[in-house]
């Protein structure tokens, strides 16, 4: 089992759900008692997004880079950036460590192409809509995106930050999001991200007018796959 690690606190309320799937996976894959080897570096999410806030993607950089770096000391065979947003600058994290980087885009964009999804709505922080490194990634890709008109890219990002961030989930929130959805469909969306890795606590991808596609499960179940190496999942529960 390779020793997965996770570049976490951005924010806690979705690490939490990372550290609880991928465990939750590698159980299921391995049985019994079974866990996962990883580490997590969790960040003060405050400082990252006062440097989002002010632009200063380069000093982001430079503090995710240094914390792939420690991952990598300590022993991690993989590193993953627990966050949509923050793979802004995910080459600049890769090119700090020799160990791979596994990316949330591509291992999103795999899951489209898998499901025959070519045209998704993507719901995530302004940042992750409007500053086109995942909408340029997921074209490379053979991939489409859409996202919503201006306001509402506002309530989305309003919603994440000032809601999902701090712990609050609230039903109104959920029903706007799903409005947003809505107008999307007849726009000719035929998918949706949840591209926000904590949208999940407020949508279940499951329960949505079109498909969904949780970037948080999809991250963590590469991140499995890596460790255990396509190892099958068990069939029966250790003695």
């Amino acid at each position: 089992m390779e020793t997965i690690g996770l570049i976490g606190g951005m924010s806690f309320e979705s690490s939490a759900v990372y550290y609880r799937l991928v465990n939750e996976m590698v159980r299921a894959r391995r049985s019994g008692l079974a866990s996962a080897e990883l580490i997590l570096h969790s960040v003060n999410f405050e400082e990252i997004v006062a440097l989002q806030k002010a632009g200063d993607w380069a000093g982001a950089a430079r503090r995710l880079g240094d914390v792939a770096e420690r991952l990598q000391a300590a022993g991690a065979g993989c590193i993953l950036i627990c966050t949509n947003t923050m793979h802004l600058i995910a080459d600049e994290v890769a090119a700090k460590v020799s160990v791979p980087l596994i990316h949330i885009i591509d291992e999103t964009a795999k899951s489209l192409h898998a499901a025959g999804r070519k045209r998704p709505l993507l719901l995530a922080t302004r940042y992750t809509m409007e500053h086109g490194f995942y909408a340029e990634r997921m074209k490379s890709l053979g991939l489409d995106i859409m996202v919503p008109e201006a306001a509402d890219r506002t309530t989305v990002h309003d919603i994440i930050f000032n809601e999902l961030c701090a712990g609050r989930v609230h039903d109104r929130s959920r029903e706007k999001l799903i409005d947003i959805i809505d107008r999307a469909v007849e726009n000719g969306a035929d998918s949706i991200i949840l591209g926000c890795t904590e949208i999940c606590l407020i949508l279940d991808p499951d329960r949505l007018p079109l498909p969904g596609f949780d970037t948080t499960t999809i991250h963590a179940r590469a991140a499995v796959e890596f460790s255990l190496g396509g190892e099958e999942e068990e069939t029966e529960e250790a003695a």
